[in-house]
């Protein structure tokens, strides 16, 4: 398979605070990978050193087989190939719902308003809020909210998408209308990166998933071997508690 991103020998530390210990790990072109694990294990972290928004202490990150980490590399052309969706939306609050999808295409794809417009009417209809497009974000729901800031994402076309943890910051009676558009994303194979504490979810959508505890990626496999039948006591352990809780 076509690696999009490969993960060599990543690390990252906090003053002395080694957040990430050596990380090695791809994503394939079409695949869909959900990162799991408990608060502070270093997921979203990871996240965020791939698209370059904390800077890697060591190791490389290999897009389209380019080490985008030596001192050669478009850092800000790379970017642009990644979608990211954060926690809290990070919507301008100061723009309408359509002036959120089309401001990123102009500044740094240089697109046409028209064209921008086009695109970004495409993707709000994807997710469901074409009919919301004069909308002030303070107007809508925090389902609503993510929604626009996943046709924000899209609208920039990327190679991969980036969620990190896009439900959590959402009430629980929203968290369903964001999951079901990435289930639809998800199935028309875009190569998507998920960080999610969503287990329903990722068994349900991955092609892989990941286990991160303290730092390192302790276990990986696809949904079948990780919820069914993982191999070390540490998954087990999280899983257990995580299923406890449901």
């Amino acid at each position: 398979m076509e690696k999009v991103i490969n993960i060599q020998h990543l690390s990252k530390s906090f003053g002395t605070h080694e957040v990430l210990k050596d990380i090695n790990f791809s994503v394939n072109k079409g695949e869909v990978v959900c990162i799991i694990g408990s608060s502070g294990s270093g997921k979203s972290t990871l996240l965020r050193c791939i698209n370059l928004l904390e800077k890697p202490s060591s190791g490389e990150i290999i897009y389209n087989g380019e080490n985008i980490l030596d001192d050669k590399h478009d850092i800000y052309g790379y970017r642009t190939k990644l979608g990211m969706v954060f926690q809290q939306f990070n919507l301008f609050n100061n723009h309408n719902v359509l002036n959120n999808c089309i401001v990123g295409q102009m500044k740094v794809l240089k697109r046409s308003k028209e064209e921008a417009e086009q695109i970004a009417m495409k993707y709000l209809k994807t997710v469901g809020m074409e009919g919301f497009i004069n909308a002030n974000p303070k107007q809508l729901s925090g389902g609503q909210k993510q929604r626009v800031a996943i046709a924000r994402a899209l609208a920039m076309e990327p190679d991969v998408m980036l969620f990190d943890e896009p439900t959590s910051a959402l009430d629980p009676e929203m968290v369903g209308e964001v999951l079901k558009v990435m289930k639809e994303l998800a199935e028309t194979g875009l190569t998507m990166l998920i960080v999610t504490h969503e287990m329903g979810f990722a068994k349900e959508v991955s092609d892989r998933v990941v286990f991160m505890d303290n730092g390192v990626i302790a276990e990986e496999g696809t949904p079948e071997q990780i919820f069914n039948n993982p191999t070390q006591e540490r998954t087990k352990e999280f899983l257990q508690r995580i299923l406890k809780q449901m």
